[in-house]
């Protein structure tokens, strides 16, 4: 009878013993698959000068900045500068640039079409000195 109790509870104890060490080896597995995942991205903030004037141009460079890879884009109307948090592993500077231009923005390294910029509402033409903020 004893013999028979503590193989019983020996069984048992075995049984713990390897559940324990089965969710140790997931949990461990499952924070080093996040740590890999954590440490692959690649996330940056930079500033890109955006010329534009007014509240209307904020909204149209901010929403053109939201490009895949782009987290968050605000632009300071006052300092004609758009602070961008993005992943470099999935868009550049660059990209974001372009995608900016192509609504009617200059950027250090991307002209606006001068025929999209010229559909700009009047109080967003910033390449015309007189232009007015609101």
């Amino acid at each position: 009878m004893n013999k028979l109790f503590l193989t019983i509870v020996l069984l048992f104890t075995i049984s713990i013993t390897n559940a324990t060490i089965k969710t140790t080896i997931v949990q461990s597995n499952t924070i080093n698959k996040i740590q890999k995942i954590a440490s692959k991205k690649d996330i940056r903030t930079d500033t890109i000068h955006v010329d534009g004037n007014c509240n209307m141009c904020k909204s149209r460079i901010e929403d053109a900045a939201l490009i895949k890879g782009v987290k968050k884009a605000t632009w300071d109307k006052y300092k004609d500068q758009l602070i961008v948090i993005y992943d470099a592993d999935k868009t550049t500077l660059l990209t974001i640039e372009k995608s900016i231009a192509k609504v009617g923005h200059d950027t250090p390294n991307c002209k606006a079409d001068d025929k999209v910029y010229s559909k700009l509402p009047k109080c967003c033409l910033y390449r015309e000195g007189g232009a007015h903020t609101h």
